[in-house]
């Protein structure tokens, strides 16, 4: 008898706007909510700070309290620095505006805090924009960890059309990663009796599937670029608030990125490593990895380790301590791992390394 998974909570987000504009109808948006009036906007040092005074403008204007305050790295020191920011403002709503460290460092703190989290993407580089998990340094974990579903998600065009486009690359990555992700976890369902919630596996595969239908539209890297990887990247995030885990969306793929930056310090972006590492999984399962390999290199997205910025040395080693990451996550690459000459094996047949 198939096992059922065990009670959670299907929290989705009760708003989700997509467009050009979209900033200026954030005011009403909030009322409609019944969120309060204190809002704290959490954005990045970078380039994003210019968007979130422009949105603290648009908000103060329609009669918020608006407080901001910038985060440059995605760690428990950045998540205890807004949650006494918002002690100190008495902040009722945190909007997390910017890419992934300051989506991911608001949406945890909310958490922490007990309070409303609004996701407001400037760049489509994961799928952390919808889901409930986020990735948190210094906590004692090399994964994604619980926290809260944003209750809205607001992405305005016009911010994004200006983001690299390596961050729309980077989007690509994470969500062929779907292709890997409800494969493994699939087969830890055959083998294990694991909890497999089959419409939120069917949700994330589609938009990976979308992704590769759409590859020639994508590399035009217009507004319609942006919409399909948007709208997978928050498919994808809402499959993860169904299936009250992140397996809809993370397998071995993943396993293998989260290690290449334990032994190699966080060397390119997320969506990158996710990428090459669907690559090889692929070829584990069997299954059309040359076709991915191929749309991915049209796109101009990376598919070796030179192009992440890697050495040979430390995809090998990457590779074969994967499955050490999530030990109670079963995934293709089984329990005892790949060997060293199992692992390099791998990487050569799919040209990652030469």
């Amino acid at each position: 008898m198939a096992r059922h998974a065990a009670r959670h909570l299907i929290d989705l987000p009760r708003t989700i706007l997509v467009g050009s504009g979209i900033r200026f109808e954030v005011p009403q948006r909030l009322r409609d909510l019944s969120v309060g009036r204190r809002i704290l906007i959490v954005s990045g040092s970078g380039g994003t700070r210019f968007y979130a005074k422009e949105l603290s403008g648009i908000l103060s204007d329609k009669g918020f309290e608006v407080s901001r305050i910038e985060v440059s790295s995605s760690t428990i020191e950045s998540v205890e620095k807004v949650i006494e920011a918002s002690r100190e403002y008495g902040s009722e709503v945190f909007i997390g505006l910017g890419g992934g460290k300051a989506i991911d460092v608001a949406k945890y703190a909310a958490k922490k805090a007990g309070r409303i989290f609004i996701s407001f993407p400037t760049a489509p580089s994961h799928d952390g924009i919808a889901s409930p998990f986020a990735s948190i340094k210094g906590i004692g974990e090399v994964r994604s960890v619980e926290a809260v579903t944003p209750m809205a998600i607001f992405v305005d065009i016009d911010y994004m059309i200006r983001s690299p486009k390596r961050l729309l690359l980077a989007g690509v990555g994470d969500l062929i990663a779907k292709f890997t992700a409800t494969l493994d976890w699939r087969l830890a369902h055959m083998l294990h009796n694991e909890y497999y919630a089959e419409y939120a596996a069917s949700l994330a595969l589609h938009s990976a599937k979308h992704v590769i239908r759409s590859w020639r539209r994508i590399k035009r890297c217009t507004q319609d670029s942006l919409r399909v990887i948007v709208e997978g990247l928050i498919s994808s995030g809402v499959a993860m608030c169904i299936a009250g885990s992140t397996r809809p969306a993370s397998g071995s793929e993943h396993l293998f990125s989260h290690a290449l930056d334990l032994v190699a310090g966080y060397p390119a972006l997320h969506g990158e490593q996710v990428g090459v590492g669907t690559i090889m999984m692929l070829r584990l399962h069997g299954k059309n990895w040359r076709r991915i390999r191929y749309i991915l290199r049209r796109l101009g997205a990376p598919t070796t380790a030179r192009e992440l910025g890697v050495s040979r040395e430390k995809v090998i080693e990457a590779l074969t301590i994967a499955h050490k990451i999530r030990p109670e996550r079963y995934t293709i690459l089984g329990r005892d791992g790949l060997t060293p000459e199992a692992a390099e094996n791998l990487a050569v047949e799919t040209g990652v390394i030469e």
